[in-house]
This record gives structure tokens, C-alpha cells and sequence, in this order.
């Protein structure tokens, strides 16, 4: 437990940075950072402030779907937006297009990475993972449809508010997926003892010959 919690925490304040730099780059940023963005303009609070409040109300909403958080889940709440304000802080404004395009990359490799550390703990999903998890047991939504809904409902929000959508949020929703599948193998054991099962089973698996 200990071990994994020494992997958890550097890796949520890693995610945190990782937002910290695509914020900073000012090209789009992921839709839930856009709805936190958004609601910032309209209070005196932080971008990292409001991110753990969010994620706070969400995890609220996992008591009607009969979730339970881990401890992952809750240390998600409380680190990923300081690791946001204390990126924020370090980070300059970078001017011209090519270091803002190099600030937005480099932080959705970090939070790919980040995501792969947190998650590979295995002490509990992030409060927006569980909701998207929620919907699906709770309704039968698929997680693709249930994950898209929620998404694009915050993502509209955020941008009426006058979060930065843009053509980073667009590379975000294309590339953190297939960017995750190459970091959480590289970080999660038991995924590659999974993988190496399944594809030993496969090539024992006997062949029909026609």
C-alpha cells in the first residue's frame, strides 16, 4: 500500500502540472478543464480550487449511481488541482505559436504519463472515471456514450462561460486515448500480466482449417 501511494500522489501532482502547461499554452484544453476555466472567470477562485470542488461535486453524484471511492479517488480530489495552481505559478506565459504548440504537447505526454503512474496505483478511479463507470452500471449506458454525454455537457458549459476551447481540446479528445494505452502498460503490472495471458491464450487458441 505503501509503495503504491508513493506512485499515487507524485503522479496526481503530476497530472495536475500536465493541465498547468496546456492551460498556459492557450490553444484548448481538455472539456472539464474548459468548464473550470469558465466558472473562474465568474468567481475569485483558482483554476486548481475549482477543480477540486468539481471533483468533489461529482464524487457526490456517485452516491445516487452506488459507487465507492478508494483512496485514490479522494487524494485525486484533493492534489490534482494544487498540482494546477502550483503549475500555473511556476509556469511563464509562452508568446509565440510554436512554444505555445510545444507547451500544450509536451503537457498531454506528461498527463498521458501522469494518468499511467495514478492509475497503475490501482487505489481507486478519479471521480470523473467513476461517474462515466456509474452511468454505465447503474443504466446500462454504454461508457463511450455515457463518457461523451457528460463531457460535451461541461465542455458547452465552460466554453459559454468563456473557458478556451479550441483546436487543443480537439487533439486532446483525439490523441489522450490512444496516448493512455501506451502509458498504462508501461506503468501498470498487473495490465501486462493481463495482456500477456490474454495473448498466450490466443496463440493457443486451435486453428480451424476450412
Amino acid at each position: 500500500m505503501i509503495l503504491r501511494l508513493l506512485r499515487l500522489i507524485p503522479g496526481l501532482l503530476l497530472y495536475g502540472i500536465a493541465d498547468a502547461f496546456m492551460i498556459r499554452a492557450t490553444v484548448g484544453v481538455d472539456p472539464w478543464t474548459v468548464f473550470a476555466q469558465g466558472v473562474s472567470l465568474h468567481t475569485p477562485l483558482s483554476i486548481g480550487i475549482l477543480t477540486n470542488i468539481i471533483g468533489l461535486t461529482v464524487l457526490l453524484l456517485w452516491i445516487p449511481l452506488r459507487q465507492r471511492p478508494g483512496i485514490g479517488t479522494v487524494l485525486n480530489i484533493l492534489l490534482v488541482g494544487p498540482g494546477i495552481d502550483l503549475g500555473l505559478w511556476l509556469l511563464p506565459v509562452p508568446e509565440p505559436m510554436w512554444l505555445r504548440i510545444a507547451f500544450f504537447t509536451f503537457g498531454m505526454l506528461l498527463l498521458a504519463v501522469a494518468s499511467g503512474i495514478y492509475i497503475g496505483a490501482r487505489l481507486g478511479p478519479g471521480p470523473r472515471d467513476g461517474l462515466m463507470t456509474g452511468i454505465h452500471a447503474r443504466f446500462g449506458t454504454p461508457i463511450w456514450l455515457g463518457r461523451t454525454g457528460v463531457e460535451l455537457t461541461v465542455l458547452v458549459i465552460g466554453w459559454i462561460l468563456g473557458g478556451n476551447v479550441g483546436l487543443g481540446t480537439v487533439a486532446f479528445a483525439i490523441l489522450i486515448g490512444p496516448l493512455c494505452a501506451v502509458t498504462l502498460p508501461l506503468f501498470d503490472s498487473q495490465l501486462r500480466r493481463e495482456r500477456r495471458a490474454a495473448g498466450s491464450a490466443e496463440l493457443r487458441r486451435p486453428v480451424l482449417l476450412d
